[in-house]
């Protein structure tokens, strides 16, 4: 399986056209249906023209909700950078952009949308000026494709696009010790607690124990795509029906492949863009789908000194 995120502005059409390559609804709360906006990750799959399934993670791309588009981008590999041919490139098309740079993704694809909504030389603007900005970033030089989520133009060229983009990804390390990233966390009569995550290295198998949150959990199920497994390898999107532990999970928590994992409270960064000494003193530290509180002082800074300002950040951290 290959696993997808979507980021970009919203209302630039990343529901809609996961909605439009899969015939499933991404959209999984009836006030984002009702009222056209993401608000929570949403997960749909389909199979490329090889056959291989791809899964995507659907992000809201409104400025309120950079948390939860973190939380779905962070464990996965590769991404689908959406820009509406009608309205060119906007502020949450930079910051989602930001996001990828900073979290070092080098794989993705650009699809240009609503290309029913305007001409061809506007559309190419448009994709031009958004594929010299990604140029400038981790991802480098992209694939575009321009596409209709609302008249299914371009959308083979997308299928075809993607395939190429899955078939480019390097091949994940199935023996790797786990550590999955819970972005979804819901109860099943009968069965429990499940929690949800993309597996982006290693192998989970039903009945192994996991360390969670200082406790250790047994795997009671595992599915893929809605299919009961026995064993799922990386990368696959992974719902776990979890056994033990009496300590409620949550999104951000992970499940570890007991003894192999070192929890800290202290980590060396190495900062791009804002020196250290310029930045709020307190920040928020996103690391898979983990949104954590933190301290920041910058090396060789005493004890003692004038406290700086406090303020809101976000300082994504790829690990």
């Amino acid at each position: 399986m290959h696993v997808v995120a979507t980021a970009g502005h919203v209302d630039h059409g990343k529901s809609t056209l996961v909605r439009a390559l899969t015939g499933m609804e991404p959209d999984r709360l009836e006030e984002e249906r009702r009222r056209g906006l993401t608000i929570e990750l949403g997960f749909a799959w389909t199979d490329l023209p090889g056959g291989e399934p791809v899964a995507f993670v659907d992000v809201p791309g409104h400025e309120r909700f950079v948390a939860t588009m973190l939380a779905g981008v962070g464990p996965v590999p590769a991404a689908m950078v959406v820009v509406a041919a009608d309205q060119g490139w906007q502020r949450q098309s930079q910051e989602h952009l930001a996001v990828l740079d900073a979290l070092g993704v080098r794989h993705g694809l650009l699809a240009v949308t609503r290309r029913d909504l305007t001409d061809a030389a506007t559309a190419a603007r448009v994709r031009d000026d958004a594929l010299e900005r990604i140029a400038a970033t981790s991802l480098g030089e992209v694939a575009a494709v321009e596409v209709s989520g609302a008249t299914g133009q371009g959308l083979d060229g997308l299928r075809a696009a993607l395939a190429d983009l899955a078939a480019a990804l390097p091949e994940p390390d199935r023996t790797a010790d786990v550590r999955l990233w819970i972005d979804r966390v819901f109860t099943v009569q009968g069965r429990g607690t499940v929690v949800t995550g993309t597996l982006g290295a290693g192998t989970l198998r039903v009945g192994d124990r996991l360390a969670a949150g200082g406790e250790t959990v047994r795997v009671r199920g595992l599915q893929s795509l809605k299919r009961q497994y026995d064993e799922v390898g990386a990368v696959a999107r992974v719902a776990v029906n979890l056994h033990g532990g009496t300590g409620a999970r949550r999104r951000g928590d992970a499940l570890l492949t007991p003894g192999r994992w070192l929890p800290t409270e202290l980590v060396d960064v190495r900062l791009h863009g804002d020196p250290a000494r310029d930045l709020p003193r307190r920040l928020v530290l996103h690391v898979g789908s983990a949104a954590v509180p933190v301290h920041v002082r910058a090396l060789g800074e005493r004890d003692g000194e004038p406290p700086r300002a406090q303020g809101s950040a976000v300082c994504p951290v790829h690990t």
